[in-house]
């Protein structure tokens, strides 16, 4: 997977999380479950975007780690909804396997550039 691809697997990956959370219940914990996930599932391809457009290794290598602790974060805040039950498992379930692959590629990517170091 190149660059360009990955920004737009990221880009994707916002979107549909944008759809799922404007279906979260309005209840407290369904905002605070959307805000959370809207933060951490925005910032992945925001900060993969910035990676692309590091100046040095380190701030790929940055940018990367940032990648892989959103994605993480997201895939979190995911489970959360599934297992409380705020949405049926099987609508949620394809967004937290995204999130997983997102983060093996983000973690692969980011060992492969820590070897070269």
């Amino acid at each position: 997977m190149n660059k360009e691809d990955l920004k737009l697997r990221t880009k994707q990956f916002a979107l549909r999380a944008i759809k799922l959370v404007r279906s979260l219940p309005k209840d407290i914990p369904g905002k605070v479950l959307a805000n959370q996930l809207m933060r951490s599932a925005t910032s992945v391809g925001a900060n993969y975007r910035s990676a692309c457009r590091g100046r040095s290794k380190a701030e790929w290598k940055s940018k990367l780690g940032i990648c892989l602790e959103e994605g993480d974060e997201s895939a979190y805040w995911l489970e959360l909804i599934m297992d409380d039950g705020m949405l049926p498992r099987r609508r949620v379930e394809p967004l937290w396997k995204e999130a997983d692959e997102l983060c093996a590629i983000f973690y692969a990517a980011l060992d492969s550039a820590r070897a070269r170091s």
